[in-house]
């Protein structure tokens, strides 16, 4: 849709917060007449000039599009009422279209490192002299990186916003690993792939081959460029490692772009998403030397794998980011030696049978909170008979608190407390952020307690 054709036009902005708001800015700016909704009443305060609040149960007569938030699911209600249903992205899109300059779209998505890949991505692209700004899934709306201007958006996209998304064919995207995640929103595993496979619709196509699910998917795409990346070392057409380097063996001549052991987050994770955004950035025409300096002044966000203190020889590492049994089983791999893990939340209709019986053998002890603990209990009980586990209930009062104190009792000195909770935080804390504060905070208390 051109945006022309939304001028006049009644619109329903379905959810207030940072995208649904940011659509509606957009909306009101084009000259459409904006209807905000909520599910939460209390959240339709200052809204646009010019956006008015309604109500979720019916939309404003005539109306012509609803812009709805990522959370939405797609048999949600609205979905019925035979009006064109968009995400923020989708709208983004049209926008960017629009101008006489189409901003470059480089597109990150996978069940996990999202957020990592498109801090590298964005940083090796200003490194190359750029103005590019990353956006998206990771806090910044895509419609306002398009109306201001930026010519370059490395945008991260979850599998919802994708899936709203019909439109976007970026110039380059990359699905980074598949694993089971928010199938209770998709609805199959087949489906959650789908929606991720809509980032490798454009001219370059990438995806971390070492995963089967993404390598299938990239064999699957259309792309007429497709480019892997892997910890191995890389055949013609892929980026790897060589003797401990980060090698592109897929534009141009075979190039070393920066070692391996300055890579920040460390590890294969960290590496993996290291590389796929140097996919991305090569493809955009970046060179190693930009590469490189890039990746040199890249430093991860909050509550992914950061270890936040040591105490009685017992180390404390806060993934809170680690939603999900596929970046909980990274986080176990990456922490040496035995490990008491903090696990639990709302699974999403994922398993964690491989993720405990993968990991059992290193565990000291584990402490299960949150809504789903019957199904990671389950799975300790047939997997991890002999390891002790403790359950925080839901009467608990502070459950974090509660779970390092039970942690920290299990745990010998050369362990290591780890967060990885492989489930999502809504349950009990706003968001994983929140969750990860509430455990730094609980480890800083029990420091504060003598011996």
């Amino acid at each position: 849709m051109r945006p022309e054709e939304l001028r006049g036009a009644a619109v329903v902005v379905a959810g207030a917060g940072i995208s649904g708001l940011a659509a509606a800015r957009a909306l009101v700016e084009i000259g459409a007449r904006v209807t905000v909704t909520d599910s939460v009443p209390d959240r339709l305060v200052d809204l646009p000039d010019g956006a008015v609040a309604g109500s979720e149960d019916a939309l404003p007569p005539g109306t012509a599009l609803v812009v709805t938030g990522p959370g939405r699911r797609p048999d949600h209600p609205i979905t019925r009422l035979g009006v064109p249903v968009v995400g923020e992205t989708e709208l983004a899109w049209w926008l960017g279209a629009a101008r006489p300059e189409p901003p470059a779209w480089l597109v990150v998505t996978g069940t996990n490192g999202k957020t990592t890949t498109t801090g590298m991505l964005a940083a090796m692209l200003r490194a190359g002299g750029l103005d590019a700004v990353a956006c998206g899934n990771i806090g910044y709306a895509c419609v306002d990186a398009v109306r201001a201007g930026h010519p370059v958006l490395a945008v991260e996209l979850s599998s919802f916003q994708l899936h709203w998304s019909p439109s976007i064919v970026p110039a380059a995207g990359v699905v980074l690993n598949v694993a089971e995640d928010h199938l209770d929103w998709h609805g199959s595993m087949d489906a959650y792939a789908a929606a991720k496979a809509r980032a490798l619709l454009g001219p370059v196509a990438v995806a971390g081959v070492d995963d089967d699910r993404a390598a299938a998917l990239l064999a699957a795409a259309p792309a007429p460029r497709k480019v892997g990346v892997t910890l191995r070392e890389p055949r013609a057409g892929e980026l790897g490692v060589v003797d401990g380097m980060l090698v592109d063996r897929a534009f141009g001549e075979t190039v070393e772009l920066t070692a391996a052991a300055d890579v920040e987050p460390g590890g294969p994770p960290g590496v993996t998403d290291a590389l796929a955004a140097a996919a991305l950035a090569r493809a955009h025409g970046v060179g190693p030397d930009a590469v490189r300096d890039g990746l040199t002044g890249f430093r991860p966000g909050r509550h992914r794998a950061e270890r936040v203190a040591e105490i009685g020889g017992v180390g404390y590492v806060d993934d809170s980011k680690a939603t999900n049994p596929h970046a909980a089983s990274a986080s176990l791999a990456a922490v040496p030696g035995r490990v008491v893990w903090i696990a639990g939340g709302l699974l999403k209709g994922a398993s964690v049978d491989d993720l405990v019986a993968r990991h059992a053998g290193r565990l000291r002890g584990v402490v299960v909170i949150g809504t789903d603990r019957s199904e990671i209990l389950a799975a300790l009980a047939r997997h991890a008979p002999e390891v002790p586990v403790s359950e925080v209930v839901a009467g608990d009062d502070g459950p974090m608190s509660s779970a390092v104190r039970r942690a920290a009792a299990l745990a010998q000195p050369g362990d290591v407390v780890l967060l990885a909770p492989a489930a999502a935080s809504m349950d009990q804390f706003r968001d994983y952020a929140e969750r990860g504060e509430a455990f730094a905070g609980a480890v800083a208390a029990l420091a504060e307690v003598p011996a």
